[in-house]
């Protein structure tokens, strides 16, 4: 039997370790998923949607080939609302996935116009350099590669369209060599965006690759149990043939069997042992047996009832929801803060290029309004003056605070505040703050306002980067000043102090511009000019957009542009006023028999709270420059 039992053991410890090693080996699961195909007529662009990249579970990998060149591909992935803004009146193929087949389909489309978005406008907005449009190319270039297959549909016209590489829409992006193959984990509202440059076919072999779980949980446990029965059945065989060794030794023949013992008497009980006993012994004994079978009746009930106890749902109380409110029908945030820190280091090192080189056409590449105007002042004031002192530059990092607008249109605004390095003697600097601007889909992102917090300053609560802020408009009356009536009330009060009929809606303390040009340094200013010549200062609001953001307490942040005109003007015939170093940079003239008049611009940052409140309008940051300087005729 032994022998028997170690056989089995044999035959199904093989069979455990066989099938064990076979589920590792040749009856493994595939590791991957994958779904490609070959797009013809030379299209610009092409869009995976992320349905088709989320129709399997797991991280997407794409590949892209085909390029005519791959050193000019892009892959770069944003809201899929974005992505199809981008591409307003381009025609691209949309890349689908068919649940039937597992195979991606092509479908040749034409962009529509977005939301917010006028259908005549190209994608630039005025003095914005957005994403580079390239030239459209005298013939299309034709990749051998890029074979029709039976998914695709009609050849996509070769026209040439806008280049997507370096888009501030993009939430990622991948250039040259590191497109060809991207691995992403993005959600069903976020699509991608394949192309070269926008002159150039697109790559026109795409694949979609994702995971499958391909572990084997029974081969482990089958090949240790197939070994361990193995063992189990050398043990056995090993016992049989031991004991079968010995059982071949001399045998001793048996004695005479001993007699059978005489069989017992079967037990019959009397009569009088089975006669029930009467009378009050046997009614304590009933009364005895009877509490004794109700109480084991008892027991089987009561274990009965405990079970059924333990079945039947009982009604509780119902527990309050703290689950987050649902963010559907809420708008996105214009940017993410990953997005931002890259947009913001591409604004440093574009304002860093042009400020060294002082040139002008650099800075508009990233700047605009007023924060254009005043740099634009600075490089004049720097070519004429050597010790012209520089603009302050705009860090690259870190971001302490951004703030996008929640919108789906355009224009977006988004602020973001940045922490500046210590200067060369190691002292610290002041913040600074940004205002960025993008006109429109194509635009990038550019710097409206760039001011420098005040030491003091402290930023009220506003709403998370993911969640973003509303812009407020500019004649909104539920804050305590209108934005577009700000900049003209706080000029008010430079040119009057205490006497200015805003002063008591705005807040003196750590208001370091009111002391450098309020009413008491231009008194002093006045009283400086000789008798021959007049001094006058006036203030109006700038050209620069009135920009104004919610924050938390129905108050919000806002940017402004304010001007000050100050006219020297000759007051006595044959005198002559000098112009000033920085005056005379922009004049030419050092001086003048007829009067000078500069012009300063003021970039405001103010936090004004909501209606009815009793906080004060606070000066948050400013920038301040000549901006403009000319004789008065």
């Amino acid at each position: 039997m032994r022998f028997v039992l170690a056989i089995v053991a044999f035959v199904v410890a093989a069979v455990m370790i066989v099938a064990g090693i076979a589920q590792r080996t040749v009856f493994a699961p595939p590791t991957r998923i994958e779904a490609a195909t070959s797009v013809s007529g030379d299209p610009r662009y092409l869009v995976v949607d992320g349905s088709v990249l989320n129709a399997h579970p797991g991280q997407q990998t794409l590949t892209v080939t085909g390029a005519p060149d791959s050193a000019k591909q892009v892959v770069a992935y944003g809201r899929t609302a974005d992505v199809k803004a981008w591409l307003e009146g381009q025609k691209y193929v949309a890349v689908g996935f068919q649940t039937a087949t597992g195979k991606l389909t092509t479908k040749s489309v034409t962009g529509k116009p977005a939301a917010g978005h006028s259908e005549g406008d190209s994608g630039s907005g005025s003095g914005a350099t957005a994403t580079p449009a390239p030239t459209p190319s005298a013939a299309a270039t034709t990749d051998p590669s890029a074979a029709a297959s039976p998914s695709t549909t009609a050849d996509t016209a070769q026209v040439s369209g806008p280049n997507p590489a370096g888009s501030d829409l993009w939430l990622e992006e991948f250039d040259g060599q590191a497109a060809q193959v991207t691995r992403m984990n993005i959600p069903d509202d976020v699509s991608v965006i394949v192309a070269s440059d926008g002159q150039k076919a697109a790559p026109s072999k795409v694949a979609v690759t994702w995971p499958v779980d391909s572990s084997t949980p029974w081969a482990f446990p089958l090949i240790i149990g197939g070994l361990i029965l193995l063992v189990i059945g050398i043990a056995l065989y090993l016992w049989g043939l031991y004991t079968h060794r010995r059982s071949r030794g001399p045998r001793r023949k048996s004695g005479p069997k001993m007699p059978k013992l005489p069989k017992a008497p079967k037990y019959k009980p009397t009569a009088m042992i089975e006669t029930t006993p009467k009378g009050r012994r046997s009614t304590r004994r009933a009364r005895v047996m009877l509490p004794a079978a109700l109480v084991g009746a008892l027991a089987l009930t009561g274990c009965t009832a405990g079970t059924d106890a333990a079945t039947t749902p009982s009604k509780t109380s119902t527990p309050l929801t703290t689950e987050a409110p649902s963010g559907k029908g809420q708008l996105p945030p214009a940017v993410t803060v990953p997005q931002l820190e890259r947009i913001v280091k591409r604004i440093s090192e574009s304002a860093a290029q042009a400020d060294a080189q002082a040139s002008a056409d650099l800075a508009k590449v990233r700047f605009v309004g007023p924060a254009l105007q005043l740099r634009e002042a600075n490089y004049a004031i720097r070519a004429k003056k050597a010790d012209e002192p520089a603009l302050p530059a705009i860090p690259a990092s870190p971001i302490v605070l951004s703030l996008p607008q929640a919108t789906d249109a355009w224009p977006r605004t988004v602020a973001a505040v940045i922490q500046s390095p210590k200067d060369a003697k190691g002292t610290a600097q002041a913040p600074i703050a940004l205002t960025l601007v993008q006109a429109t889909p194509r635009d990038n992102y550019q710097v409206e306002y760039a001011v420098s917090l005040e030491p003091k300053a402290k930023v009220p609560n506003l709403a998370p980067a993911s969640i973003g802020s509303a812009v407020v408009p500019p004649d909104s009356k539920l804050l305590a000043l209108p934005p577009s009536k700000v900049a003209a009330a706080y000029g008010d009060i430079l040119m009057n102090g205490d006497a200015s009929t805003f002063a008591k809606q705005f807040n003196a303390e750590g208001d370091t511009l009111r002391t450098q040009v309020g009413a008491e340094w231009k008194a002093k200013q006045k009283a400086a000019v000789p008798a021959t010549a007049s001094l006058a200062f006036a203030t109006a609001p700038g050209t620069g957009t009135d920009v104004a953001m919610a924050t938390n307490d129905s108050g919000a942040i806002v940017w402004t542009d304010l001007q000050e005109t100050q006219t020297l003007k000759v007051v006595e015939a044959g005198a002559e006023v000098s112009a000033g170093v920085t005056a005379a940079a922009l004049t030419g003239a050092a001086s003048s028999k007829t009067g000078i008049e500069s012009t300063f611009g003021y970039q405001l940052a103010f936090y004004v709270p909501p209606a009815g409140s009793d906080a004060k309008i606070t000066l948050l940051g400013f920038a301040q420059g000549m901006i403009a300087a000319k004789q008065i005729p």
